[in-house]
């Protein structure tokens, strides 16, 4: 599983993992941290908007060590 950090507010942590890919989107779990209330999503996104994401620097990947 792949897990991007979402470039947000100070005081709020964001991610993304993908939770499965297709031909045309993926499934992925957003999870928002906010002062300690966790909310968590589930949502399809087209491939072409996740690859806008990340090359603006919206979405950025999130390496092994940070996400343990």
């Amino acid at each position: 599983m792949k897990r991007y950090s979402i470039r947000c507010l100070t005081g709020s942590t964001e991610y993304i993992d993908i939770l499965k890919e297709s031909e045309n989107e993926y499934l992925v779990r957003f999870t928002r941290n906010n002062n300690g209330r966790i909310k968590t999503t589930e949502e399809t996104i087209t491939r072409h908007l996740f690859n806008i994401c990340v090359q603006t620097g919206y979405l950025n990947p999130m390496t092994e060590t940070s996400v343990a």
